[in-house]
């Protein structure tokens, strides 16, 4: 499927709230930095190819994307922080939403799914 993809065995579709552990080199020095946003696209077809796609909102309000490969030697890991009802292969919408018009539209409650 276009909207999702696997990474060490667990996987992870567009929409998800995710953590990124990417290693940083700063000269002779290495640390792990960690980007936790949501993911808005999957791109590629082959492993080699993958790309995936994150934005988070910084704290000063100002919408941050990273594109990543997933061969990236520099990916330590992927944490699944929260798990998503949306099913389209892309999020990019989200770019002109809130932080509270995103959480409606990606994280429905199950309570309302039942009424409906």
């Amino acid at each position: 499927m276009a909207n999702t993809f696997i990474f060490k065995d667990q996987t992870f579709q567009v929409g998800d709230t995710i953590s990124l552990h990417y290693k940083i080199k700063e000269g002779d020095k290495e640390r792990i930095q960690v980007f936790k946003g949501i993911l808005i696209g999957v791109k590629g077809q082959t492993l080699q190819t993958r790309m995936i796609t994150v934005r988070k909102i910084s704290s000063s309000g100002i919408g941050v994307e990273r594109i990543i490969p997933l061969a990236s030697p520099f990916l330590e890991d992927i944490k699944l922080i929260k798990k998503t009802t949306y099913k389209k292969a892309k999020a990019y919408f989200i770019r002109n939403f809130s932080e509270a018009d995103i959480r409606r539209r990606l994280y429905k409650s199950k309570a309302k799914n039942k009424a409906n």
